[in-house]
């Protein structure tokens, strides 16, 4: 996976675009939380906070449509709106925002070729979701939002959300990563208790790397709306599979691997975040960037992930089919791991019992010890480092 083809894609792994754009901006009243922390704008509350996050299901869509238009699956796009929502509740929750969230969405569609069917799928899905977090004492708000027939601007559909959270500015969940920390890592695959199949963890990052260099050509040719038609036609669909093939042992075809729903950590975040929350140096998201991405938050220390979770069938598929190099892999997708607790030692076995009442696998991966800034991952007898 060399970053040249990443690129001709239109695609980053690290954003990093984005993050020379933002390097100037206000970071907010906690400048190394995970989202933007600003004050009580709607209330003047001095001793209360606002919290506001926007993010879509990226090019995920695209892969709904393959398969919608390969099966007449029209269930995928429930999973999508997922993807959206819970971009945004798990960022706001490594922050401190557990409950209490205000969502809008915002769909666009290209008319003539995503049906009603789509949008009555889409629109559904976000009350499901809500019911379900209910259930665990996390309620979401649906606010509404907008529904626009854009096909101009958008080749199938493009789904995202807005939301905006208010809390107490003492339960805010600032990072601050501390030498001698220990990091616990939760599972993003496997079935939660709050889900209703097997998960296969590829939450919604690196979806267009994998859709390319997983699927065969033939999709190109009888789907040419699922992808920028500026794309060098060597990067566009160049692999080996069909998307109701099956891999080895996996519960799941690839294309219900690759469209899992991105799972939401919030229930377990919630509780975590209720008994120790005075204890937390710090909550990553390992979203774009993978098992890099806490180099954004960390200070001068090295970062140690000796042990990393059991890598899930999905991304040991995508690297099979397309011989990427396992240290790419593993700064480009969550590799099974997408929530990570920095905390003292004493509290690690503690974070790890309650995610598994939601039968989630939780480990200690690592550890953080004085050096240079960096992140050291283990993966069999292999050292990959980042910077």
């Amino acid at each position: 996976m060399s970053e040249s083809k990443y690129a001709q894609r239109g695609v980053s792994a690290g954003k990093e675009d984005v993050h020379k754009a933002i390097k100037n901006l206000d970071k907010g009243l906690y400048p190394n939380a995970f989202c933007k922390i600003l004050p009580d704008l709607a209330a003047g509350d001095a001793n209360y906070v606002n919290i506001m996050h926007a993010d879509t299901a990226g090019t995920k869509t695209s892969l709904a449509y393959l398969y919608w238009k390969e099966t007449g699956d029209v269930s995928v796009w429930e999973g999508i709106v997922q993807d959206a929502m819970v971009m945004n509740l798990d960022d706001m929750a490594c922050a401190g925002m557990t409950n209490d969230f205000i969502l809008s969405s915002t769909i666009g569609r290209n008319k003539n070729l995503v049906d009603g069917s789509v949008v009555v799928a889409l629109i559904g899905a976000q009350k499901k979701l809500a019911d379900k977090m209910a259930e665990f004492g996390v309620n979401l708000h649906l606010a509404g939002g907008e529904t626009a027939d854009v096909g101009d601007i958008v080749r199938t559909a493009d789904v995202g959300f807005t939301a905006f959270g208010r809390l107490p500015k003492a339960d805010v969940i600032d990072i601050n990563i501390k030498e001698g920390d220990v990091i616990v890592g939760l599972a993003s695959y496997g079935q939660a208790s709050y889900e209703d199949e097997y998960n296969s963890g590829i939450g919604s990052n690196g979806l267009t790397f994998a859709r390319h260099e997983v699927l065969l050509k033939a999709y190109a040719d009888k789907y040419p709306d699922s992808f920028d038609p500026n794309l060098n036609e060597n990067v566009v669909y160049t692999g080996k599979s069909f998307l109701t093939d099956s891999f080895e042992d996996a519960p799941l075809n690839i294309g219900k691997m690759l469209l899992s729903p991105t799972r939401t950590f919030v229930p377990v975040l919630k509780a975590v975040i209720e008994k120790h929350r005075s204890q937390i140096n710090g909550i990553i998201h390992n979203t774009g960037g993978g098992l890099a991405k806490v180099l954004h938050f960390a200070g001068d220390v090295s970062i140690q992930k000796n042990k990393p979770l059991p890598i899930p069938p999905v991304f040991r598929m995508i690297q099979q089919q397309t011989g990427a190099p396992w240290q790419e892999m593993f700064q480009v997708f969550n590799m099974g791991q997408r929530i990570e607790f920095y905390v003292p030692a004493e509290i690690a076995d503690s974070i790890i019992e309650i995610s598994k009442s939601f039968n989630i696998h939780a480990q200690v991966m690592g550890h953080v010890q004085k050096g240079p800034k960096e992140v050291v991952v283990r993966h069999g007898d292999l050292e990959y480092v980042y910077k």
